[in-house]
């Protein structure tokens, strides 16, 4: 709120002047003109001309502030000059008094909102024109200008996140004409926090919503907290080979590229090419669930079976367990073993893979991240990054806090783990066979666990580099430490460095230094084609994928949810009291009543008498009237005797 006006309040800008005087007058229910105004001084009056009240300001010499010299207030105007509709209530006045309703992106505020607000708070009706122009200019305002503004702040924007971020890389390309075509950028504490994360790195692509469109390319890991850890974004034309290739190799040159690394994506055929180029040497495994859409659409199937089979075949550990589900999976949907194996057994099971992939089977890390900025995803570029920094900022921050205040010598989902692995080892027999080498007896199975190399036959141990339930089983028997037996990246130490780094937050706009290089380039968006019509907002379903349909928890219907539902419920029918006419005896569900059927429900059927007096509608007539119906029911030998008893 910018408060009222007073002599000798100063305002930074004659636009913050004007706007204060508007949601002044609407306030205090009057209207202004502008009398005079100028580059130096304005003067404003009530719209009545036999009122006193008026306002003069002067502009500060040499500056861009403006001073209240004068200020009249005192109305002199009669009280019915007052209306709702107040010519100050323009567009951008109404994007002022409302943009703090949109800090939040994902905030649905419609114009018909808008009107209400400012009815509810200031009095004063809107068209929805006016109202929808304003939501605009609040929209302009929290998103650092137009579309084609914040491209132009985009170079500006970059050069104070690398000097408030020092360590941040940043590439941005253009093309011919100085248009927008490519942008990366990795955070110096999501580069520093990568080398104590496990070397998987989950990528996946994503719309942008806006006017220029455009894809999101994400690449995010795990932490030791089985958290999300975002290492890098990047923004292109689309999904292509060139877009991939472009930002994968920025991706290798960052982070570089581990002889134990693992990229886990979807069979995008651009994300094939661009990883073979960008990441020669890595493991590039496939999402197990897009896989399987791929499946139940080639071969038309939506056997649940199938599915069972599927995904315990791509999660096994060891050789045997895969054989016999896969030779499962194969006898129930012919055609489907040859069509698993072209795409090759080691980049969708983990019994295959030559490298750990640890639990990460899936690009659920990435379609979670990017279901986290589904509607920041409409915003401008600019605005679009900076929130993105936001978030990034807030998550470090409050995984930075939970992680120092972690007392456990693993992280607190790795201890949870770890406690029921300890529960389930309780039944288990362990049998000593030398110094290192024990067997496991679990249930009908037996398994061999030996300390000296790290393994199990379940290959649970190795692959994950966690205690499974055998080893810990030896653990319980033995002067084993089962923290000791643990993966370095799942220690409180190493998710404590994970998030040691700070993501510094940007100053506003106006307190930005950026070199003339920088200031003075114009950053043009790209060139795009305008589709007729609405912009679409939901993706459309990958191949194979099925969508759920939403329940109203309200209607119990189907299509929308509880906060958009708009259908009619029926009142609630109270429980059945005793009624002033007993029911026939020997009625049936269906009561009938002369040649008249009504159904039994909870509402009692209307009663005729045995003999109907005159004003009682006659069976035949197909509507008897509420007289009629209450007269039948009290007419007999004695009010509420039933007819039996008469």
């Amino acid at each position: 709120m910018l408060g009222d006006i007073e002599e000798n309040r100063v305002f930074r800008s004659k636009k913050e002047l004007m706007t204060c005087l508007s949601i002044m007058s609407m306030r205090k229910k009057f209207q202004y003109k502008v009398f005079k105004s100028n580059t130096s001084f304005i003067v404003v009056r009530c719209v009545h001309p036999s009122c006193s009240w008026r306002v003069r300001a002067n502009k500060l010499i040499e500056s861009e502030y403006w001073m209240v010299t004068k200020h009249v207030n005192k109305h002199t105007c009669p009280t019915d000059f007052k209306t709702t509709r107040r010519r100050q209530a323009t567009s951008w006045v109404v994007g002022e008094c409302i943009k703090r309703r949109f800090i939040n992106p994902g905030r649905v505020f419609r114009p018909r909102d808008v009107m209400d607000d400012m009815k509810q708070r200031y009095g004063v009706e809107l068209s929805y024109s006016v109202a929808w122009r304003g939501r605009e200019c609040a929209y302009e305002n929290l998103r650092l200008g137009t579309p084609e503004q914040s491209y132009n702040l985009l170079p500006g924007y970059l050069h104070m996140l690398m000097q408030t971020n020092p360590g941040s890389v940043v590439n941005l390309e253009v093309t011919d004409g100085n248009k927008f075509q490519y942008l990366f950028i990795a955070f110096a504490a999501s580069i520093q926090g990568f080398s104590y994360c496990r070397p998987v790195i989950s990528i996946d692509a994503t719309h942008l919503k806006g006017k220029y469109r455009g894809v999101l390319f994400t690449a995010v890991c795990h932490d030791a907290n089985q958290q999300i850890f975002p290492l890098a974004i990047g923004v292109g034309d689309s999904e292509n080979d060139a877009a991939w290739t472009w930002f994968l190799k920025r991706v290798k040159d960052v982070f570089g590229e581990n002889p134990a690394l693992v990229i886990v994506s979807d069979r995008h055929r651009s994300i094939r090419s661009a990883v073979e180029e960008a990441f020669p040497r890595a493991f590039h495994g496939i999402c197990i669930y897009h896989l399987l859409n791929n499946l139940k659409t080639k071969f038309k199937s939506k056997n649940k079976e199938l599915e069972q089979h599927y995904i315990a075949a791509a999660k096994a550990y060891n050789l045997q367990e895969f054989h016999v589900l896969f030779y499962t999976l194969c006898s129930a949907v012919p055609g489907a073993k040859e069509y698993l194996e072209s795409v090759g057994l080691d980049r969708w099971t983990r019994s295959h893979a030559p490298c750990r992939r640890y639990n990460i089977m899936t690009t659920n890390i990435s379609e979670s991240f990017n279901a986290v900025l589904v509607k920041v995803r409409e915003l401008p570029i600019t605005a679009f990054v900076n929130e993105v920094r936001l978030l990034c900022q807030r998550w470090f921050q409050q995984r930075r806090t939970k992680a120092n205040g972690c007392s456990s010598r693993m992280s607190t989902d790795v201890e949870n783990k770890l406690e029921q692995r300890r529960d389930r080892a309780q039944t288990m027999d362990v049998i000593c066979t030398d110094q290192y080498t024990f067997d496991v007896v679990d249930g009908d199975r037996n398994y061999c666990v030996d300390m000296a190399l790290w393994t199990c036959t379940c290959r649970k141990f190795q692959l994950d580099q966690l205690p499974c339930d055998h080893v810990l089983a030896v653990v319980r028997k033995t002067q084993y430490d089962p923290y000791d037996l643990c993966s370095l990246y799942y220690t409180r130490e190493f998710w404590c460095e994970t998030y040691r780094g700070v993501i510094q937050p940007i100053p506003h706009i106006s307190s930005w230094v950026v070199p003339p290089p920088i200031s003075t380039f114009q950053l043009n968006p790209p060139d795009v084609r305008t589709v007729a019509g609405r912009r679409r907002k939901r993706r459309l379903p990958s191949m194979g994928e099925e969508l759920t349909t939403p329940k109203c928890s309200r209607c119990k219907g189907k299509g929308h949810n509880r906060a958009t539902c708009q259908n009619p419920i029926a009142l609630r029918q109270s429980e059945p009291g005793p009624s002033l006419v007993s029911p026939i005896a020997g009625a049936s569900s269906a009561t009938e009543l002369g040649h008249q059927t009504y159904p039994s429900p909870s509402m009692p059927p209307p009663v005729a008498a045995a003999t109907a007096p005159p004003d009682v509608g006659h069976p035949t007539d197909p509507s008897p009237t509420m007289p009629s119906l209450i007269a039948a029911a009290t007419a007999g030998p004695h009010f509420g005797q039933t007819l039996a008893d008469s």
